[in-house]
């Protein structure tokens, strides 16, 4: 059996955690904590890096920091992980979906400012399979409207954008806030995992008591104040030093990673490019880098990516179909009342993700390959 996603372990999890453990504080914010929040400050320009326990803590701080309320509106992407949209329902806000592009499953840039009233709060980009979404465009807007920008950046560690100014940034560090996940379908893992960037340094201290449980814990034991208590709203967002051991054995071997699963996707690409095919391969702009999270296909409709996927279960191989648009969601359908959203649905009913994974061999590849080119 090829499936869709296997963990790759790098040999040192175990080596870490029982380090984390023989050191007496296995609780959160520890030594292994720091190590990986300074990596990714460091590494990509983030202002400050708090890890979580998932994305989906890192986007509900996220909404916490930016004030939501009953009656906000966020601008997110309809196709889209329900995470994102759930951390500002939770808080009261009006989800307002905006439609995919033509090009690929990222947010259509050219429809957003229809979507912008007097109650817009925030606009929440995701950059679908570690591709960027045209942030100059989300930034210029949201500087005119003085709107907030969190960058869903769950699929997107280790890729960035270049903006029409020639410097290129990692994405999660253009947005005012900006979410990762570990989860062990990414790139690095550590099971289940996330990270707030925090870039607008106005929310820096109030993101670390939020972190704390609304508490400031974490400037009590810097020796900044002589006792802590209750100061603010917050939750038990930060994970333990078990998690964060085995997310820095992954992080050491981040480029090794990286160069492995690139060589993976080129291997698809080049494999399948001159099929003449009912698919499309993933179109990758201009202004963006491939950080190898996934490759996926898009069918020309729901039968032929069906068939594809009963084919390739059939010779034991797993394929997986995405997200399916949440402005059509059992949850919030009769919320809604935007227009209809035909490119989300169009990668809601056409879209397949192939097995993707560091073990992944040569030959399961061509494997993979051939069975897909014999529709």
């Amino acid at each position: 059996m090829i499936n869709f996603n296997k963990p790759y372990l790098t040999g040192k999890e175990t080596q870490y955690i029982e380090d984390a453990v023989a050191s007496g504080k296995i609780s959160g914010n520890g030594k292994y904590t720091q190590l990986c929040q300074q990596f990714f400050e460091q590494k990509y320009g983030f202002g400050k890096c708090l890890l979580t326990t998932s994305c989906t803590d890192a986007l509900e701080m996220a909404a916490i920091l930016i004030n939501i309320e009953p009656g906000d509106e966020v601008i997110i992407p309809s196709y889209t992980f329900v995470s994102t949209s759930n951390a500002f329902v939770l808080r009261g806000a009006k989800i307002i979906f905006a439609d995919s592009s033509e090009e690929n499953p990222n947010i259509d840039t050219t429809k957003l400012e229809a979507l912008i009233t007097a109650k817009t709060k925030a606009i929440v980009p995701v950059h679908y399979a570690g591709m960027a979404c045209d942030m100059d465009t989300i930034m210029e807007l949201a500087n005119r409207y003085n709107l907030f920008v969190i960058e869903d950046a769950a699929q997107a560690v280790d890729s960035f954008y270049t903006g029409k100014d020639g410097v290129k940034k990692a994405l999660g560090s253009i947005g005012h806030l900006a979410a990762f996940s570990f989860h062990e379908t990414k790139n690095i893992i550590s099971g289940e995992g996330g990270m707030l960037a925090i870039n607008d340094m106005q929310f820096a201290n109030r993101a670390e008591i939020i972190w704390e449980k609304g508490t400031n814990r974490s400037a009590f034991f810097r020796g900044e104040v002589d006792k802590y208590g209750w100061v603010d709203i917050g939750s038990s967002f930060l994970p333990s030093e078990v998690i964060a051991a085995f997310l820095w054995a992954q992080i050491e071997q981040l480029d090794k990673i990286q160069e492995n699963r690139k060589a993976i996707w080129k291997q698809y690409y080049n494999d399948l490019k001159e099929t003449r095919s009912s698919f499309k391969l993933p179109q990758i702009p201009n202004y963006a880098t491939n950080n190898a999270h996934m490759f996926y296909l898009v069918f020309e409709s729901l039968e032929k990516r069906n068939e594809c996927i009963s084919r390739l279960k059939n010779n034991q191989i797993l394929a997986v179909f995405h997200y399916l648009s949440l402005h059509r969601s059992p949850y919030y359908a009769d919320k809604y009342e935007g227009e209809e959203l035909p490119w989300s649905n169009h990668y809601s009913d056409r879209l397949l993700r192939l097995p993707f994974y560091y073990e992944l061999s040569n030959a399961d590849i061509e494997l993979i390959v051939t069975i897909i080119k014999n529709e």
